[in-house]
Order: C-alpha cells, then structure tokens, then sequence
C-alpha cells in the first residue's frame, strides 16, 4: 500500500516537474534549428549540414543535460537545495591551510601552460593549418595541462567564491532574456497564420508576459496545477509532430550516429565552431533545473526528463530536420511548418502556454537563488512570502519580481525579435556552466573524496565541451552578448559589495569593544536603576557588547530586570533541526545568552525562538520584553574613489534593506530603536 502511495506522490511530483522546471527547455525547439540557419551563420539547408546539425543538439542534450546535470550535478544538493550558490557553498568546506597552499602553486603553473596552449590552438586555428587529427591531439595536451592545473585551481577558497558569485551572476543575467525569447518565438508564429498581424507581436508579448509575473504571487505550487497539465500535451505534441516528419523522411533518424557532427567539424572547421553558438540554444535552462531541485526534489526530475521531456525532444528535432530535407524552404520557420494547416492555430495557442510556462521555469529559479544569497548574506535582507504551507522551497519575492519585468519588458522593447534576442542568448548560459563545471568538481575532490585523476577527468569531459560552447557564444557579444554580461556583471558588484561591506562596517563596529563579561559583573555588583520586564538586545555577533544596550545604558541609565542578549546566525544548510535550535547560556544572575540558528531556507521568527526557550527553561513572552535594535548611520571615511563609490552602493543598499524587526517579526509596539553613527 506504501509502494503505491509512493509511487503516485512519486508520478505527481514529476507532472508538477513538467509543468515548472521544463518550460525553457521545452520550448527550445520553437528557435534553435531556425537559428542554426540564420544569416548569423551563412549555413545553407543541404543533407549533411542538416545531419551535423541534429548529430549536435543530440548529443548536448545527452551529454549536458543528461549525464552532466541530472546525473552528476544533482548529485551536489545542500539537504534537497540546488543552484550555483548551494554548489559555491559546499566547494567551499572541508579545505585545510596545508592542502590549499599546494593546490595554489600547482594551479598557476597550470594555468600558465593551459593560457599558452589554448593561445596556441588559437593561432593555429586561424590560420586554417590545422585538421581533424591535430585538432584532437592539441586536445589531449591540453587535458594533461587541466589533469594539473585546473584541479589545484579549483583547491582555492576565495576563487571558488568569486567563482559562486560571477556564476549567480550570470544566472541573473540569463533571465532577463528567457522570458522574452520563449514567448516572442510563440507569438510569431502569426507571421505563419496571418503575416498582416507581425505588429501585434511585440504588445502580445509584453501582455502575456504581465499577467504571467502578475500571477506570481500565488505560488509555484497553485502555478503548477495549472501549467502541468499544459505542458504535458505540449511534450506529446512535440513528439507526435516530430513522429509525423520523421516518418516522411525515417534516414534522418541516421544523425543519431557522433559520426556525423565529427565530419561537420571536419568538413566546416572554423564554421562549425562558430555556429555552437545557436546550438546551445538547445541546452538553456539546464541551470534553472538545479536551481529548481528545490522545489520538486531529484527524483522527480530526473524521471519527468528521461520518460517524457527528452524523448519528445530528440522527436521533435528529428521531425523539424526530415522537413528541411524534404522542404528547404520550410527554414522560416520549420516547427510552425512541420504542423498541418488545420493545427496552425491551435499549435501557435498551445506554443504560447508553453513559452509562458517557460518563463515560470527561470522565474521560480531566480527567486529561489535570491533567497539563499540572502540569507548566505550576499543581498541584503528583503521581503520573501512563502506562498505554500506544506513546501518551504516555494516562495514570492515581489522585489525580485517586478524588477525582472521591467527588465524583460524593455529587453523586448529593444530587441523587436527572437533572432534577436537569440543573437544575445548563450554568454551567460554557457559561462554558468563552466563555473559549475568547476564547482562540481571541487565538491567531488574536497567532499566526496573522489581520486584526483579521476575528478581530473571528469573535469576535462566537462570543460572539453563547455570551453568551446563558451568560446563560441562569446562572438555574439556586440550582437547583444553585452546585455546579460552587463546585467550579471552588476548583480556580482551588488554580492561583493553587500558581503565586504557589510563586514567592514561590523568590523569597525566593533572593534573597540570592551569584554562583555567585565561589564556585565562590573553591572551586577554596582546595579542601575532596574524596571520590570525584559529587555532583548540583537546582537550580530556573540561575546561583544551590543551598541544598543551601550547607548540604553548611557542615556536612560537602566536596566531591565532581566537582560536577553539574542544573536541570530544562518547556517550553511537548508534547515537546521528544532533540536539545534536555540542554545542558552546564563551569564549572571540577570544576563543570558541566546543564538538562534537557521538554515538559509527558513524564516528567523522571534515568536518562535521564545517557544523554543519556553521549552529550554527560559520562559518568554512578547508582550512582556522589549527590543532594543541600534540603527546605525553610515558615514564614508576617505577612500580612494573606487571603494568610494562602492560605499556609496552600500549605504544606497543598506537604506532599501528591509527592517530588521520585519524581517525577524517581532511586533512593531515592543521595539525600541536607538541610532548611532559608524564611520566605514
């Protein structure tokens, strides 16, 4: 009976999978062949171009998607949680002084030798003196070079986390695009059905695309309910449109085979390289998937994807291409065209859904991404709303929200069309992907203990296709690249500043506190004035002294009959179990210590630490303490100007953060704020 039970969560679960983690990839076929045959690429439709090209995207989504992500990467989770943070975070654990210092030297001198080797290749390249063979043999220098380097390189505490950060970053940068490209690739399927209506794409766009983030605040989870549904018969129409072209043409079924995207690469050389840029296309949203791990768990995921999402692709694909054999022509738009007359319409309709539910996908993505650099102390404090009771991991951020859809909105204002669009689209995709490459291989070296030639290697199948994609990508930059470079670029000043900072001013806050427990027994003996109650002081740090309570002190010159000093601190997991929560430490006869601790998935309640001391012993009530929180006004000390400026971003961060008593819930009536002047 269990079994079954199981079995139906299990099924539902990855129906709900389908309907919000899929959506971006699952609209892939709507741009990516159409874009491998742009002008971009000046590639005409003949068989063995069409052939390369299938062998291609095939063998992205088998390798990138398959084996890379939903085998090893979702293997890295943080207690159920995914994304380019969760990685950061646990590569950063488990390193010693000793271990680091050797991977540092071994990693320099490999970078060294891997910068000249790619310079090498590069010459070479170019100059049209190199073929197949030599190809893989400068191929395999270059893995002896990333056997050492890139192994110590990935050894190092700080790269690993400016490599997090530029990787979050990028994400960032990513989807502001996604949303854009998915639906105007949908709606301009009325260029088919009826080409007078091509000015009504860009306002259709922007409409469906302002309910869809209007929807937002009702949760993934009510989203899902409605968009799986969807985005089911969108996959089984993908498969059964591609079943029919195949069956036209079933020899294309042939480009299965690797042998024929190594003799495009052989026959096309440096074209072949440059058109990876358009199939990547194919691969976008893989990040949202382990972002999104969250929210649906690996089981799920990996089961939506292997029975469904990539079978009705590779069909999908397969069908576009016999068409392009049978019909050259049908290039403007092969997936619209693939369909008979009669289904135009209800295709471009269901198109439609799906590229709004693809939207869904990065959406859900980003807001969970926000959370953990919130709470990993990245972003400064903002309001996030749990949209669901029984799921922790599915959230609102109404900050995050209509800030993406004002970018989104004018992105689509700018660019006009998908080919634009998809002109900018992959920088940023393939740039994450590298730095997860990396990551996941650090965590496999430092935490799974894995041996280092074989994390070795697993790093050079990884970058071996990554590099070149990236590589590729990169010449799109002044096509509109710069767009979500510049984006992610911002977001990673905004991390760095809010981290170091923040722990500059802390810092200075600090550091001419006296001992904490000279003056709590200097107190106890020579007592102030003592008034009912207690009072509760929010200290960022143990053992210091809380500028609230100096300044209390000071200027009111009492004290409380009894004193909580309460230091709340996020762990670097997802939960952390009732049984941690709270410690308590009794100081003197008047003074006690609590932290509190959380994981960076959970809400820091006030209300509910009370409960948990109540149960430790130390009985609280609400209405019965007072909150003493300093306020600090933050004044620049003389800087040169480029840490001028970024103090300057602090405190315009610091002005918008979200208020502290909000944050943690206490009750607006029992805080009391006294300010103070700190100069950073």
């Amino acid at each position: 009976m269990m079994n079954k039970k199981n079995k139906k969560s299990l099924s539902a679960a990855s129906l709900a999978t389908i309907g919000i983690v899929y959506g971006d990839i699952g609209t892939s076929p709507l741009y990516t062949l159409r874009e491998c045959f742009s002008g971009y690429y000046n590639f005409s439709v003949q068989p063995d171009v069409v052939f390369g090209f299938l062998s291609l995207i095939f063998w992205a989504l088998i390798l990138i998607v398959s084996l890379k992500y939903l085998v090893h990467v979702m293997r890295a989770d943080n207690e159920g949680e995914g994304g380019i943070l969760t990685l950061m975070s646990l590569a950063g654990r488990n390193t010693t002084p000793r271990v680091t210092s050797i991977l540092v030297m071994i990693g320099l001198i490999g970078l060294i030798g891997l910068i000249g080797l790619i310079g090498l290749i590069g010459l070479i390249g170019l100059i049209g003196l190199i073929g197949l063979i030599g190809l893989i043999g400068l191929i395999g220098l270059i893995g002896l070079i990333w056997l050492i380097g890139l192994i110590g390189l990935i050894g190092l505490i700080g790269l690993i986390g400016l490599i997090g950060l530029i990787g979050a970053g990028f994400f960032y940068g990513e989807v502001v695009i996604t949303p854009a490209v998915s639906v105007m690739s949908a709606i301009e399927g009325l260029e088919i059905a009826a080409p007078s209506l091509e000015a009504y794409i860009v306002p259709c766009s922007i409409g469906l695309l302002t309910l869809l983030f209007l929807i937002q605040k009702h949760g993934t989870g009510s989203v899902s309910r409605f968009f799986s549904p969807i985005m089911l018969i969108w996959f089984l129409t993908l498969a059964l449109l591609g079943i029919s072209g195949i069956l036209i043409n079933p020899e294309v079924l042939k480009a299965v085979h690797p042998k024929w995207a190594i003799s495009f690469f052989k026959e096309y050389q440096l074209a072949s390289f440059f058109v990876l840029g358009a199939i990547v296309l194919a691969v976008t949203g893989v990040e949202a998937l382990y972002a999104d791990m969250g929210h649906f768990g690996k089981s799920p995921i990996r089961l939506a994807w292997f029975s469904i999402v990539l079978p009705s692709l590779v069909l999908n694909y397969f069908g576009q291409g016999a068409l392009l054999l049978k019909n050259p022509a049908a290039i403007k738009n092969p997936f619209f065209l693939l369909a008979p007359e009669w289904a135009l319409i209800p295709l471009l309709i269901l198109a439609t859904l799906a590229a709004i539910i693809a939207s869904q996908a990065v959406i859900s993505g980003v807001f969970s991404l926000t959370r953990q650099a919130v709470r990993l102390g990245y972003l400064p404090p903002m309001k996030i709303i749990h949209t669901s009771e029984m799921e922790s991991g599915q959230i609102y951020i109404p900050m995050v929200n209509w800030t993406l859809y004002i970018g989104v909105v004018l992105v689509i204002i700018n660019f006009q069309h998908s080919s634009n669009l998809a002109a900018a689209y992959g920088i940023a995709v393939t740039g994450t992907m590298v730095l997860t490459s990396i990551l996941i291989c650090a965590v496999a070296l430092k935490n799974w203990n894995w041996n280092p030639v074989c994390v070795g290697l697993l790093l050079f199948s990884f970058l071996i296709i990554d590099i070149p994609l990236f590589s590729a990508n990169s010449l799109k930059f002044f096509s509109g690249g710069w767009l979500p470079l510049t984006l992610g670029l911002l977001i990673f000043i905004i991390m760095i500043t809010w981290k170091s900072e923040r722990f500059r001013m802390l810092r200075r806050m600090y550091q001419h506190n006296n001992s904490l427990e000279a003056m709590i027994s200097s107190l106890e003996k020579n007592s102030p004035i003592r008034v009912p109650g207690t009072a509760v002081y929010l200290s960022h740090t143990v053992n210091v002294i809380p500028f609230a309570f100096l300044y209390n002190l000071k200027h009111n010159k009492i004290l409380h009959e009894r004193v909580i000093l309460l230091t709340l601190r996020t762990e670097d997991v997802p939960y952390v179990h009732n049984i941690r929560r709270v410690t308590i430490e009794k100081l003197s006869g008047t003074f006690w210590r609590v932290v509190a601790y959380y994981g960076f998935k959970e809400i820091r309640n006030v209300e509910d630490i009370f409960h948990r001391c109540g149960l430790e012993g130390l009985s609280c009530k609400m209405m019965e303490s007072s909150f003493f929180i300093s306020r600090e006004t933050l004044i620049l000390s003389k800087r040169p100007w480029y840490l001028f400026l970024r103090g300057k971003l602090f405190i315009a961060l610091s002005r918008n953060a979200m208020y502290e008593p909000d944050e943690f819930e206490i009750p607006p009536d029992r805080v009391i704020e006294l300010g103070s002047q700190v100069e950073i």
